[in-house]
């Protein structure tokens, strides 16, 4: 079984080493992100994608932006600068809570310490051993997931997923595939269908590449097929990831995310969404509150360089939707699993 690394540190390079993910599955190629602009551009244009993953680029982001700072300046000009860094950072990518996130805890890690520090060296130095502490939680993390969401789904051999929230999202073994991972390591075979995932096709692209490469059976759909494959009974349960729940439960990922819900319970079909309690913004009530990320209009206006929509057409392209916690069967978190009602059980889990 193989697995693709998608973010880790380089040591030897002094700079983060990433899969361009905008490049699958044409060609494997890995860039060298070794400053805080280049991180920002990775995160802006998916190079590096999916929550966990996202989290772990924006702390050596904010590493990398503010490592060349003199060691001797002082203390409060330098947690200045870590707090614009980190403004500029958030700006990537509005709606994955994990960025804010990670971009929070190195900034609490930089003030907690700033008085026993004794100098900006030693605060740069903590802030790195921040961001490397993340990747490592990150992968234990995805673990536990793997392992919660793997009992949910042991006798359920054929599962459907929409976008990607594998390794690839993440440091290693994903969110929604992280139980299809721990299955195969258990000797249970499962069968995936993968909606391709319009308008970057993330799906075709990226999942049906990582599983592939793991040996896991794998059949790419367009988006508008799950419906026909649902109602031949071949699909025992639908698992996605997140980028952002709300406190009741409501559940923003990839748009299509909320039809494929939809379509999973006109067929009595479990819907699982899997995703760390780094996912949870318990500060917002419901779904309506999560703001979406708008893209661009080339994604959905040409195919390649070929032009698809016409010129006096306008185009809608949100990144997200959010699926009302009502058409989620259980959420799994590293913590365990999470069932309704929402609001009291996500409180009493995730503390």
């Amino acid at each position: 079984m193989t697995r693709l690394k998608t973010i880790e540190w380089s040591d030897s390079k002094e700079c983060v080493r990433l899969i361009d993910q905008t490049l699958l599955p044409e060609q494997i190629m890995y860039i060298y992100a070794d400053t805080l602009d280049k991180m920002y551009h990775a995160i802006k244009i998916l190079q590096v994608r999916g929550a966990p993953a996202i989290g772990i680029a924006a702390a050596y982001g904010l590493y990398l932006g503010v490592r060349d700072f003199s060691d001797d300046s002082d203390i409060s000009t330098f947690l200045n600068h870590v707090d614009e860094r980190a403004a500029y950072l958030a700006a990537a990518r509005p709606t994955a809570v994990n960025l804010f996130w990670a971009i929070n805890r190195m900034k609490k890690i930089a003030r907690d310490n700033s008085g026993d520090a004794g100098n900006v060296g030693t605060l740069k130095k903590l802030l790195l051993d921040e961001a490397n502490r993340i990747l490592d939680e990150d992968r234990k993390m995805c673990r536990a997931i793997g392992e919660h969401g793997f009992e949910l789904i042991k006798d359920k051999p054929c599962i459907l997923t929409h976008c990607n929230a594998g390794g690839l999202a993440a440091s290693e073994f994903g969110t929604a595939l992280a139980p299809i991972y721990v299955g195969q390591e258990k000797g249970v075979n499962f069968k995936v269908f993968a909606d391709e995932t319009r308008p970057l096709l993330q799906g075709a692209r990226i999942t049906a590449l990582e599983l592939s490469e793991a040996g896991i059976p794998v059949t790419v759909i367009c988006d508008n097929m799950s419906a026909a494959v649902m109602a031949t009974g071949q699909v025992k349960a639908c698992i996605v990831g997140a980028d952002r729940i709300a406190a009741n439960g409501d559940t923003a990922n990839k748009i299509g995310t909320y039809g494929v819900a939809l379509i999973a319970a006109a067929h009595n079909i479990p819907f699982y969404v899997a995703a760390p309690s780094s996912t949870f913004d318990l500060s917002i009530p419901d779904g309506t509150q999560i703001p979406i990320e708008e893209r661009g209009r080339e994604e959905i206006a040409f195919w390649g360089e070929k032009k698809t929509v016409p010129d006096k057409a306008m185009v809608f392209n949100p990144s997200f939707d959010v699926t009302p916690s009502k058409l989620i069967t259980a959420i799994i978190t590293e913590k365990g699993v999470i069932k309704p009602p929402y609001t009291e059980n996500i409180k009493s889990i995730l503390g």
